[in-house]
């Protein structure tokens, strides 16, 4: 009889799909032993989004996290997630980076590697792989699944082989969006199993509602290893419940052979969490959306849209957006929606629609897509788009990281000479996210308040009273924005000026921090000209001058949280 494995996701992916990758450590630690003694293939515990979050809303050590869980979970493998050679961030990072952060991994606590890149390009996972497989690690060469007029079985079958061929131990079909059907899956699962010796291991989403019909097709095909969630935290944009699929393949041929009555009391835990952190929990992202079918946005993208969505006051353009996320997908030549492809397409999808002109505005990210600095489309890009963004610069044909110097010293020094290096992995957080690493290495950032679904939550207003509300009416909970008149909205830039009219003055069209300020008072710009780099929605965008002139004033210092509408400088 074969037994079907279970990789138990609670800890990484199910809190990033439905609570914005929120939950604490502290509130992993107490159940991290009995989610040793279940029996699972593997605990995902690290990687993803979790890194980021850690540092930027948590105030935590990510590196920390890892360790306290390895103290705790010592039967059971723990595994990450690393996207390439984005590692947990969303650029590529130098060789050197890349090679001392998955050392620096595996001696933290990770046990097995599922290593992708967001096009399929073997090239960006080739010195994961390679560093991973040199620990002695276990690692998983991963297919990014994704529909469309350029993606095939047989070119899945392809990437298996030259994942098969860096000596990967199994291979992992990523659907991050739950798009995969039970025919698809059985096809694709049965000639892997027939072309490939590695364990298979299908990851799916909840999204579209296939998803554990799809896991029994896998199954019959032959399929190793099936990610899962406790209950909990299961279904939506997460996965399916651990405790159905290992009830439903009970005294069947796959019997995974794990104890109902064990995942239960770990149930139990999990429904306090998820009542901890309900408020957190956005209605979008739980339920079943057949939409997905069309739209492919992945699991951990859909609550964060929403949340992004909200951040910018724009929460009433969401259908908008999910209608423009799949003509720049078409533009950008097809790329699987997955961390960094989805924050890429889906924060361009936001701008183009918010500024109610398509490619107005562009990342950073996006210009550096359509470089080539990414890897290779599945599809030609569309030339148009491409020449609106770069012009007539010509994209690369060479591995991406090829061309990037080593820096692991430069921001060794740079964190020794600020005091605030004291083990080696803070200079690969100072590495990886050097602003909001930095920050969070000085001891400046803040944990984020986790409000609770059962008191009125009050947020101060920017003027210093409060100007948002959740007003229960008849038991049902409506959320009230009080907007002040004549008054510009200052954000934690400091102003308090009534400055919403003054002639040259340039907004905020996002919100989000000040990571640079290209100009000073005083000097000459011309209209087309960055003059400011603000940080919103984890990516980089320039605020652009439309004029040509002098700088008169500037109201921003870096670092600076700013809202839309806000003013950041005078330009006449």
């Amino acid at each position: 009889m074969k037994s079907t494995k279970i990789t138990e996701t609670a800890l990484r992916d199910a809190h990033q799909s439905l609570l914005a990758t929120r939950m604490r450590t502290r509130d992993m630690i107490p159940i991290a032993e009995e989610l040793d003694k279940v029996g699972y293939f593997s605990i995902e515990a690290w990687g993803g989004a979790t890194f980021d979050t850690c540092i930027r809303y948590l105030n935590e050590d990510p590196w920390e996290r890892l360790k306290r869980l390895k103290e705790k979970i010592k039967t059971t493998p723990i595994q990450m997630l690393v996207r390439g050679q984005n590692l947990v961030g969303y650029k590529h990072y130098p060789d050197d980076i890349v090679q001392k952060f998955i050392e620096k991994s595996y001696t933290n606590g990770v046990d097995v590697f599922r290593v992708f890149d967001a096009l399929n390009d073997v090239r960006n996972m080739e010195m994961c792989i390679k560093t991973a497989k040199k620990q002695g690690a276990h690692v998983q060469g991963t297919l990014s699944y994704t529909t469309s007029p350029v993606h095939t079985l047989d070119n899945f079958i392809d990437l298996a082989k030259e994942l098969e061929a860096l000596e990967c131990d199994s291979i992992a079909i990523k659907d991050m969006a739950g798009l995969i059907s039970p025919v698809d899956i059985h096809k694709l699962v049965t000639r892997l199993k027939e072309e490939t010796d590695l364990l298979i291991n299908l990851h799916c989403h909840c999204t579209s509602g296939m998803t554990p019909i799809s896991y029994y097709a896998a199954c019959q095909a032959g399929v190793d290893i099936l990610d899962t969630a406790i209950s909990p935290l299961s279904w939506g944009t997460s996965q399916p419940p651990t405790e159905s699929i290992v009830a439903a393949l009970t005294e069947s041929e796959y019997d995974t052979g794990l104890d109902l009555k064990r995942l239960n009391k770990i149930k139990k835990y999990f429904d306090g969490i998820r009542e901890k952190y309900i408020s957190l929990l956005d209605p979008i992202a739980e339920k079943i959306d057949t939409d997905v079918l069309v739209y492919q946005i992945p699991g951990g993208m859909l609550s964060n849209l929403v949340s992004q969505l909200k951040e910018q006051n724009a929460l009433d353009r969401y259908q908008d957006v999910l209608d423009e996320m799949p003509r720049v997908r078409k533009d950008m030549g097809y790329p699987p929606l997955v961390t960094p492809t989805s924050q890429i397409v889906g924060i361009q999808a936001v701008m183009n629609v918010l500024n109610g002109e398509r490619y107005k505005i562009v990342s950073n990210e996006v210009k550096d897509y359509m470089r080539g600095y990414y890897g290779t489309p599945p599809a030609p890009v569309n030339p148009r788009i491409s020449k609106k963004i770069i012009g007539n610069e010509k994209p690369i044909n060479y591995r991406p990281a090829d061309t990037l110097k080593p820096e692991f010293d430069k921001y060794r020094q740079m964190g020794e000479e600020e005091g605030i290096i004291k083990k080696e992995e803070d200079i690969l957080t100072l590495a990886l996210y050097p602003a909001v690493g930095g920050t969070f290495l000085r001891g400046e950032a803040k944990e984020e308040e986790l409000k609770s679904s059962k008191k009125i939550a009050i947020e101060e207003g920017e003027i210093g009273i409060p100007t948002e509300y959740s007003v229960e009416v008849d038991g049902d909970i409506f959320d009230v924005k009080i907007m002040p008149t004549g008054y510009m909205n200052t954000g934690e830039a400091g102003q308090n000026e009534q400055l919403a009219n003054i002639d040259g003055g340039v907004h905020s069209t996002i919100q989000g921090v000040v990571v640079k300020i290209k100009v000073n008072s005083g000097d000459t710009v011309k209209a087309g000209e960055t003059i400011a780099i603000v940080e919103a929605m984890k990516m980089e965008n320039d605020i652009i001058t439309e004029t040509d002139g002098t700088v008169e004033e500037i109201f921003i210092n870096e670092g600076d949280t700013i809202k839309v509408g806000d003013m950041l400088m005078v330009i006449k």
